[in-house]
């Protein structure tokens, strides 16, 4: 649709074009809102506005007058431009008064609206939670590196170098290598047990919660990065017999004093002899033997491959799965629902 300000080549063009820079200029004096002065831009200065649309009917103007009606275009352009630009800022620099006197009125004295407080993940809640029991208990809490290198993740553990846990589909490696071995993502919290016995003199009692990653295919009890929590107790004459009293009184701690603990057999090869960690507790209104983790006495070669004196020294290790952990107490169906940040998922804890 043709502008209806457009005007053709008449003999009086020179004084139409006038009128069209006076009524241009007088509209734009009586915009008194940002939305009113928006609206004059599109009218004038628009890609479909009226100077635009004049522009081109300049090869309509008789030779004798297009210098003079060409030079009356470009005023006109430069004016409409420069009152533009000055009522913007005139606005700007002193609000919209006449807007300001008809909004809503806000009572400054009224309540606001409460914002509901954020709160721990659920995770990071399970660890602070498991990390206060066993505190109680003397153990202190140690940190170490989550790309570890292949010494810290396998070797000083007693894992052979054709072991199976070594495997590139079993693990992620990093394709760079450090000063002991290939680095990677840690794929236990074992690792450091090792780093904090390399620094530290026995006796020593601390347990370790971090995250560790697996490429395991993604499910309702499986996931490539989870949390794990271990413990370490080395002294003298430390025996089987600790270890599930710790255990045990750990389950009851934080579970409930209807949980019990049982240990089966198993294998693993940085404890020796090694065991399955079962806790008994309550799943859908019924008790039942849940798997949590694994433990075991540390066995002479960690030890060794740190330093300690295997004759004089004997130490326990368990580790544990967080996530199972808070799957059980909180009664959560899939181990996914803990990492999609789902917000109505995560205010029920």
């Amino acid at each position: 649709m043709r502008c209806p300000l457009a005007v053709r080549y008449t003999p009086g063009m020179l004084d139409k074009l006038k009128e069209m820079e006076q009524s241009g200029l007088a509209e734009l004096a009586k915009a008194s809102s940002a939305e009113a002065l928006e609206s004059w831009r599109i009218k004038y200065l628009g890609a479909k506005g009226a100077l635009k649309a004049v522009m081109p009917l300049l090869k309509d103007v008789v030779k004798e007058l297009k210098p003079a009606v060409g030079a009356k275009l470009n005023e006109i352009k430069n004016a409409l431009e420069t009152g533009y630009e000055e009522r913007k800022a005139a606005l700007g620099a002193s609000g919209n008064a006449a807007a300001a006197s008809t909004g809503p009125f806000i009572d400054v004295t009224e309540p606001g609206i409460p914002q509901g407080l954020g709160r721990r993940h659920v995770i990071t809640r399970t660890i602070d939670e498991i990390t206060e029991v066993f505190a109680r208990m003397g153990f202190s809490v140690a940190t170490g590196p989550e790309v570890e290198d292949e010494f810290h993740n396998f070797t000083a553990l007693n894992i052979a170098e054709d072991h199976p846990a070594r495997d590139a589909t079993d693990n992620f490696y990093m394709g760079a290598t450090g000063a002991v071995g290939n680095l990677l993502l840690r794929s236990q919290t074992s690792t450091i047990q090792i780093r904090t016995m390399e620094k530290t003199k026995p006796p020593l009692k601390v347990i370790a919660c971090g995250r560790v990653y697996r490429p395991d295919t993604h499910d309702a009890t499986h996931y490539s990065m989870f949390h794990q929590v271990e413990g370490l107790y080395v002294d003298r004459n430390v025996s089987m017999v600790d270890l599930k009293t710790t255990l045990l009184q750990f389950a009851k701690a934080y579970f409930g004093p209807g949980t019990e603990v049982r240990t089966r057999p198993s294998f693993f090869p940085f404890t020796e002899p090694s065991a399955e960690v079962d806790m008994k507790m309550k799943v859908k209104g019924e008790y039942k033997w849940v798997e949590l983790g694994g433990c075991g006495m540390v066995d002479p070669n960690v030890f060794q491959a740190v330093g300690y004196d295997p004759e004089e020294w004997t130490g326990f290790a368990f580790g544990l799965g967080i996530e199972r952990i808070a799957m059980r107490k909180y009664g959560i169906g899939d181990i996914r629902w803990l990492f999609e940040n789902d917000v109505r998922f995560l205010r029920q804890f």
